[in-house]
């Protein structure tokens, strides 16, 4: 897919995991699977490893780690992926900024490639925090609030190399399920290991904020910057990865948006404008969403070029067609 018309994106709310997430696996296995064994079955942990490690770092969600399982029919690949430990490598692009005031948000794009975006809301309870975020690998998320008003996003950080640990979309799920506070959250992502090199973007609802780079075997760098992208903190890790995607443009963008202080609603309205707003969907560079999260108010604004969606903590389960070509400078 070159340039999408438009895509479904899929609300599900269900506070632990039941016949609609048993659909969504349905639906999305065989494209997982084939993600996960590209590089052949030894490649992957086995099991019994993959088991281990997600008891000793993240022992609360062994629970909902087994009823998945459990409802895949006990498919011994899903139970190993669905651990997301020593993953396949990704690389997404995304831009992230938090902005404090009377109204805290935080506001992301996700660049990606289209065909690898499962366009899912998840509302639920897996432990004891409601929690409402974008989903991916199935029950991690890209980005996502509680209902302590904790929100956190991710970004790739531009370090290409990968190292033993888990994927950070179940990182940014456990993070939201055991963290109520900024402190919370960053001590998190210093005992979980992760096998790529991503900035983590924490706000709370006082609009404090965070920004922790992680990266493989290596000690979390913590950073008071409220404008993140593709390298670390305003120095990249890789130059011609930073080139390559505009990063440091994009960044520069994202500081200018702080310094004209607008509204929240024109806050948006930026990030479906270049340099924010990317078009280069064929190589895994588009815009496939932008999200503001207002933890005061509990929602988050999913934002396209043709339409806005809103959902709370009790939004019932629906589908919203986002669209892509309707606002002008945008196309590719």
């Amino acid at each position: 897919m070159t340039h999408p018309d438009s895509l479904t994106f899929h609300h599900i709310h269900e506070p632990r995991p039941g016949e609609r997430w048993r659909l969504l696996f349905e639906a999305l296995w065989a494209g997982y699977r084939a993600w996960y064994l590209q590089d052949g079955d030894a490649a992957r942990p086995d099991l019994a490893r993959a088991t281990r490690a997600l008891e000793r770092h993240m022992p609360e969600l062994v629970p909902t780690w087994t009823r998945l399982v459990e409802l895949t029919g006990g498919d011994p690949t899903a139970a190993r992926m669905l651990t997301l430990f020593d993953p396949p490598r990704f690389l997404p692009g995304c831009a992230q900024l938090a902005v404090s005031g009377p109204e805290p948000m935080l506001v992301r794009n996700y660049d990606y490639h289209p065909d690898l975006c499962e366009r899912v809301v998840y509302s639920s309870r897996f432990i004891d925090r409601r929690v409402i975020g974008t989903g991916d690998c199935l029950w991690g998320l890209l980005d996502g609030m509680n209902d302590d008003g904790l929100v956190a996003s991710l970004t790739f950080a531009g370090e290409r190399g990968s190292g033993s640990g888990f994927a950070i979309p179940l990182v940014l799920r456990y993070l939201l399920e055991t963290a109520g506070t900024i402190a919370e959250g960053v001590e998190v992502l210093r005992r979980v290991p992760v096998h790529m090199a991503y900035n983590v973007m924490l706000l709370d609802r006082h609009g404090r904020s965070r920004t922790v780079l992680v990266r493989p075997g290596a000690s979390p760098e913590v950073f008071d910057l409220p404008a993140v992208t593709n390298h670390r903190g305003t120095s990249p890790l890789d130059p011609v990865h930073a080139n390559r995607f505009r990063s440091v443009e994009r960044q520069r963008a994202l500081f200018g948006i702080l310094d004209a202080e607008p509204d929240p609603d024109h806050i948006v309205d930026a990030f479906l404008r270049p340099p924010l707003y990317n078009t280069e969907f064929g190589r895994g560079f588009g815009t496939l969403y932008t999200a503001a999260y207002r933890p005061t108010a509990g929602t988050v604004e999913y934002a396209w070029p043709g339409s806005r969606w809103t959902l709370d903590f009790d939004s019932p389960a629906g589908t919203h067609d986002a669209r892509y070509r309707d606002a002008a400078g945008v196309h590719p």
